[in-house]
């Protein structure tokens, strides 16, 4: 690709946002040399290592990969034998620890993200080295104490040393003595020696060297005789402590050094890392996707694709060229985004082969080997050019190089000389284009274009719309139907003076000013009828809303009136039980009152009262309704971790264990009940297949699902149902790791989360949150 026409389509700017997402300067550098492929297999790996870069940043957003320092000129420092300063060293150090915590990242993630795993393979393993630089060397950054054993020594025989020191030179100058001589009662340091600062004119009555004078005079700076001896083993054991300091420095240099082109080759794949990583973050950004690359034609077919570098609120375009047919004419008003759409097609082909996502709702794309722009005014004072003499250069330059595989895109083309001469070269230049097989795009003003591209083979006329009724471009892009500059309309809009309008229209001919008002008149037809059809579309979807609302009502109402049912049912059971328990404490006490009556009576006084009794549960038992169609049969036996289907609550749990009398604890969300067999069902296999969702509601639970839930503000019973619900989205949508947001407080709603998630087969581990993460006010939940 030509510089000049990634220029004209303002590919380099794309390249600046696209260098905000990086996080390292080797990413950074990337960026900027990125350029359009040919190539069919590197362009779909370059999308799929984007698409992958994506997919991590939605599973994983607080993975952490940060930026690391560039050290790649310390390191061939190094290589060349230099010692490295503490800051380089620390430098290398932070770049060494991104090394090995991006090279575990991917490691351990490997088969979920196979392409960017393959470029993080690359990196070498340099734990030994980094620790030994950060045992050496801390932040500041300053050499450690334990950077050595005699650098060790060295400090604190100088520690000790200036404490002796200080402390002779304390007693000095508390001295009555010698205070009298004394500018300050206080200890400084002149060239690296303790001194006390003594009267200009007593400096004889204090014995010792002088080493500075203040600036006024009045005051001299003497290290007294006293502490010279002192002084000069403190200067002996700096020299020591620096000499240390440079060996330690010289032997993680040259440990550097020994690793250099392993080093090297690490950072080049924390750069390709990084590139890709700021290609996906840049996706995100746009609301972009991978485009669907087919190498067997050039050609693209754009739905909803929208400027890279415009606002958020940019009008997207429909696009399409090389299907149907080979050139696409472009007419309309100025200011309507004739130009924003060459421009958009030229991007979105050159973002394509580059492995960028590209901003649109659908896209379809071949390769084109190459991409020729002339967009712009081109005129040069200084190569005597005009305008129309610029555009010709440009086109000639074209002309020569356009091939089958090319795509032209040329503003406003034969503008800047006689229009009737300039619409005549026009259709010579789009007819030489077509016989060489080249895609073009044009735009132009010329009504012969128009005529032109509608009495040709492979050629489509196009308008960028214009609302007649409020005289302002809509900037949509209408394929197969040409469009008038509206110059008439647009100057009054902007202000010119109706009656020059008027005698304007004047110098048109009969058949111009016909062909014009029709024009305008079948733009204002088709505008009205779009409208209509937008609010008869519109009723649609509202009566469509309307009635799955009342559906969903009377499901709603149904579901309601059979849980009105099933509760009467089970408190009338409830009742039952109790009486019956209530009736046989009646019967024991009969029988112990009761020992004077004859046998024969008691008993048949027994038999009644359970007659009674049997009646009673017959008429309480009697309003439970039947089971709904499909729930399912009656088990004879169940297992536990069976899972089964509780037509009472509507809901299905999981068989915990066995229980006596013919029942069994089924676990219902975070809910442990003990219910007879006859109360749980077995669904057939069919019905739950029925009951799958399907493909398109999975990919819209991904797209929407988010990796962390708030739960402050709920009640533990609340919480622990919002929990299982988000836990059952999570898994649909695909999440590896999800962050349970309950806040520090007393700690009652956290216990209660992690012990109900203890016990859930579909958590593998959870851990409170780390620094950074949220801390214990967060669980972090891994998820099977």
């Amino acid at each position: 690709m030509h510089e000049q026409t990634l220029q004209r389509l303002e590919f380099p700017k794309v390249l600046a946002h696209l260098a905000s997402f990086c996080v390292s300067e080797p990413g950074r550098e990337l960026v900027f040399s990125l350029r359009p492929m040919t190539d069919y297999a590197l362009i779909l790996k370059a999308q799929a290592q984007t698409t992958e870069g994506r997919e991590l940043l939605r599973l994983e957003p607080l993975a952490g990969l940060g930026g690391w320092p560039d050290v790649r000129r310390e390191v061939h420092r190094a290589r060349q034998g230099g010692v490295l300063d503490p800051e380089e060293l620390f430098a290398v150090g932070q770049a060494l620890q991104a090394c090995r915590q991006y090279q575990k990242f991917f490691s351990q993630r490997c088969e979920r993200y196979p392409l960017l795993g393959e470029v993080a393979a690359g990196i070498g393993n340099f734990d030994a080295l980094e620790k030994k630089i950060f045992a050496a060397i801390l932040p500041g950054p300053e050499i450690s104490d334990h950077a050595s054993p005699a650098l060790a020594d060295v400090r604190r025989r100088l520690a000790r040393l200036q404490q002796e020191v200080k402390e002779r030179l304390d007693q000095l100058i508390r001295s009555p003595a010698i205070q009298k001589y004394l500018q300050e009662p206080l200890v400084t340091m002149r060239e690296g020696r303790y001194v006390i600062p003594v009267k200009q004119e007593f400096r004889t009555h204090v014995p010792g060297v002088i080493h500075d004078q203040s600036a006024s005079g009045a005051t001299v700076f003497i290290e007294p005789m006293a502490v010279l001896a002192a002084n000069n083993e403190m200067r002996r054991l700096q020299a020591a402590e620096r000499q240390e300091i440079n060996k330690i420095l010289a032997r993680l240099s040259a440990q550097v050094a020994a690793v250099a082109k392993e080093l090297a080759a690490s950072l080049r794949a924390l750069g390709e890392l990084d590139f890709i990583l700021a290609k996906a973050r840049y996706s995100q950004a746009l609301d972009a996707w991978q485009p669907e690359i087919e190498p067997a034609r050039p050609f693209f077919h754009l739905r909803g694709a929208r400027h890279p570098l415009l606002a958020i609120d940019v009008v997207p375009i429909d696009v399409r060229l090389g299907e149907d047919f080979d050139t696409l004419i472009i007419t309309g008003p100025n200011t309507g985004g004739k130009t924003v759409a060459l421009k958009t097609a030229g991007l979105m082909v050159l973002m394509a082969q580059s492995g960028l996502h590209i901003p649109a709702a659908g896209a379809r794309l071949g390769i084109f080997t190459n991409v020729f722009a002339d967009i712009g005014d081109e005129q040069s004072i200084e190569q005597s050019l005009s305008t129309f003499s610029a555009h010709m250069k440009n086109i000639v330059h074209i002309l020569q190089e356009a091939d089958a595989g090319s795509l032209v895109l040329l503003d406003e083309l034969g503008a800047g000389t006689d229009p009737a001469e300039g619409a005549a070269l026009a259709q010579a230049i789009l007819e030489r284009l077509q016989g060489k097989g080249a895609k073009t795009v044009a735009t132009t003003h010329y009504s012969e274009l128009k005529n032109f591209a509608h009495s040709r083979e492979r050629m489509e006329n196009a308008s960028v719309e214009f609302d007649a009724v409020t005289l302002r471009p809509t900037y949509r892009l209408l394929t197969g139907r040409p469009g008038g500059s509206q110059a008439f309309q647009i100057a009054l809009r902007l202000g010119v003076d109706a009656d020059l309008i008027s005698r304007a229209r004047q110098f048109l001919s009969q058949e111009q000013l016909a062909l014009a008002d029709l024009l305008v008149q079948l733009e204002r037809d088709r505008q009205l009828a779009a409208r209509d059809r937008e609010e008869a579309r519109r009723l649609k979807e509202e009566a469509r809303e309307i009635r799955e609302r009342y559906l969903e009502m009377e499901k709603a109402l149904f579901e309601r009136r059979q849980e009105i049912l099933r509760k009467a049912a089970q408190e009338a059971r409830q009742l039952v039980r109790e009486t019956r328990q209530e009736a046989e404490e009646i019967v024991r006490e009969m029988r112990a009152r009761a020992n004077e009556e004859a046998q024969a009576e008691r008993e048949k006084a027994v038999f009644e009262l359970r007659r009674k009794i049997r009646d009673l549960s017959k008429k309480i038992s009697a309003p439970e309704p039947p089971p709904e169609r499909g729930e399912g049969e009656i088990p004879a036996e169940v297992k536990a971790g069976q899972e089964v289907y509780l037509p009472q609550f509507n809901q299905t749990g999981y068989v915990v264990a066995l229980a006596e009398n013919n029942q069994a604890q089924v676990q219902v969300g975070a809910i442990k009940l003990i219910l007879p067999l006859q109360e749980l069902r077995i669904r057939k296999e069919q019905i739950s297949s029925q009951k799958l969702p399907n493909a398109g509601v999975l990919t819209a639970k991904a797209k929407a699902i988010s990796t962390s839930v708030d739960l402050r503000g709920l009640r533990a019973m609340d919480a622990l149902l919002e929990v299982e619900k988000y836990l059952d989205d999570a898994v649909l949508a695909g999440l590896s790791r999800v962050y349970l947001i309950h806040g520090k407080g007393t700690g009652a709603l956290r216990a209660a989360i992690q012990e109900q998630l203890k016990n859930d087969r579909r958590v593998k581990s959870f851990r409170l949150g780390e620094q950074g993460e949220g801390g214990v006010g967060v669980t972090v939940v891994e998820l099977a």
